[in-house]
């Protein structure tokens, strides 16, 4: 048979410290402050996402529009160098008479956000990307260079120069959207075949 061993030689450790406790509490709480800060990161990056897919749409509807009507393509040169872009902070065209007239019309009213309003009829457009606005160029030769522009969230890169459709537009004087750096855009060529 084995003897006990005296009670004063065994310490048993009862609970924990509250050393350990506020160890873990700090560790806890880092995990969910960066937890908190990746949701941020994700829903920006999910918004611009979601701007770069409506853009896209956008464009791809105008360069439709084109192909469809390209006997009167030259008729569709707005934006960068020949008049104001159509969309956001822009008075839509109104007149109608003709098909070159309606398409402009309505890709305008689609860069200011007509495809989704808040509240209903007479509500707020936000169907669309922030500060929208849509060019169509002329190069000569039946090329024309087709713009869609918007207001990104966060500071990248700046376009190119060389695409004028929203230049300077989005420029935010006292924060970190300076010198085109949260212009986001994207452009496609068209291309109608000049028959002699």
């Amino acid at each position: 048979m084995v003897a006990p061993l005296p009670t004063t030689t065994l310490r048993r450790q009862r609970g924990s410290s509250m050393i350990e406790v506020l160890v873990t509490l700090v560790i806890v709480s880092f995990g969910l402050l960066g937890l908190a800060g990746l949701q941020a990161r994700l829903q920006t990056s999910e918004m611009e996402s979601y701007q770069r897919s409506q853009a896209l749409m956008l464009l791809n509807d105008m360069a439709n529009r084109i192909a469809t009507n390209r006997g009167s393509a030259a008729a569709y040169a707005v934006g960068a160098g020949v008049d104001s872009p159509l969309g956001a902070g822009m008075t839509c065209p109104t007149a109608t008479s003709t098909m070159v007239q309606t398409d402009l019309r309505e890709w305008c009213n689609a860069l200011q956000g007509a495809g989704e309003i808040l509240g209903g009829t007479g509500g707020t457009s936000v169907g669309a990307m922030i500060g929208g606005r849509g060019c169509v160029e002329d190069l000569g030769n039946g090329e024309y260079f087709i713009t869609v522009a918007w207001q990104g969230l966060t500071p990248i890169s700046a376009p190119p120069t060389s695409v004028a459709c929203g230049l300077n537009s989005y420029n935010t004087s006292g924060s970190s959207c300076v010198g085109d750096l949260c212009r986001r855009t994207v452009t496609t060529l068209v291309r109608i075949t000049i028959v002699s």
